[in-house]
């Protein structure tokens, strides 16, 4: 039998969805006529309808982070472990990189046992997430991949605004051929911070070089230094080098060092993320700093406030970034 979903019921009582929801949420802001209407229509559509929820649930939250809880998962995840333990929930913790091809979301909302989830960078599609809001289910998703329905909870940086900045301190050095070791081209931080890279070099006059764009699979030091070795065998070579983590420019520095080219006077390199590897490089790397724990912590904030049934004014909170400079970037070089 197909699940029943809160758009299901909107069509069979002829509500709308906000207000499904508010009954199946047990919101008092709703008739006693419009509430018998839903739970009529529920019962009719038998177990597979969505189950209306009386009390706050009171269970463990379920934390997906399917990925090795390394440097920039681990911080947010143990951020959000620490916080969800403040306000006395225990974690049912779904991570690894085997976790990444486990069925977890189509069950959640079934599960006496979970309280509601809190979903990093969510390897699922955009409609797997909608029919879990459309079961009435609380969860907000960290650092989401894709673009999300204006009405499920998120929370990410500023990737725009810091790849921007980041951008205008290469160009306000004199860089204008710059190279981009992207991230996967189909992450939502992606086509920000190339959006933000873009629109600092289109405030020279300068439009972004196909040539100098170069994305990856997978953001690891590895891929970057195979990128950035790419990049620095063209003919006309790039005087600086933007990577989409910390990791990747890692890998450009070494690519760098085997051409023996000087930091930052041959090259300019920076980061994103602003991890602790960013310092324990020589150069220390130019980086943008994401507020990664404060993520984890808003994350559980905004859950809490759903549990709790309170209206959300701002669903998708948006946390500044940092441009911080260090000393592997500078001047264009004088060739």
């Amino acid at each position: 039998m197909a699940r029943v979903t809160v758009r299901d019921l909107a069509r069979a009582t002829g509500l709308s969805i906000a207000t499904v929801s508010r009954v199946l949420n047990g919101q008092a802001n709703v008739s006693e006529h419009t509430r018998e209407l839903v739970l009529k229509a529920v019962a009719g559509l038998g177990a597979e309808a969505p189950r209306p929820r009386g009390a706050k649930p009171i269970g463990p939250i379920c934390v997906r982070c399917p990925y090795l809880l390394t440097d920039y998962f681990g911080l947010i995840v143990s951020s959000v472990a620490e916080t969800l333990a403040l306000h006395h929930r225990q974690v049912v913790l779904s991570a690894g990189t085997s976790a990444r091809h486990a069925s977890v979301l189509p069950g959640l909302a079934g599960r006496s046992d979970v309280g509601g989830a809190i979903l990093i960078l969510p390897p699922e599609p955009t409609e797997e997430l909608v029919r879990l809001r459309d079961r009435g289910f609380p969860f907000v998703v960290v650092d989401p991949r894709t673009e999300l329905p204006r009405d499920v909870a998120s929370v990410s940086a500023a990737h725009f605004a810091g790849a921007r900045r980041l951008m205008s301190h290469l160009v306000e050095s004199g860089h204008r051929r710059i190279g981009i070791i992207g991230g996967p081209s189909d992450w939502l931080a992606s086509d920000g911070r190339l959006a933000g890279y873009a629109a600092a070099l289109s405030d020279v006059g300068v439009l972004p070089s196909a040539e100098l764009l170069r994305h990856v699979d997978e953001p690891t030091t590895e891929n970057g230094y195979l990128v950035a070795r790419r990049l620095l065998d063209l003919a006309d070579r790039p005087t600086a080098l933007v990577a989409f983590n910390d990791k990747m420019a890692v890998g450009a520095l070494r690519a760098a060092r085997e051409r023996g080219l000087d930091v930052p006077r041959d090259l300019s390199v920076a980061g994103f993320d602003d991890l602790d590897l960013s310092r324990a490089t020589r150069p220390e790397l130019t980086t943008v700093r994401q507020p990664l724990q404060e993520m984890g912590r808003m994350a559980v904030t905004l859950l809490m406030r759903l549990l709790d049934r309170h209206e959300l004014e701002a669903l998708h909170v948006e946390l500044a970034t940092e441009l911080v400079v260090r000393a592997s970037t500078g001047p264009v070089p004088q060739l």
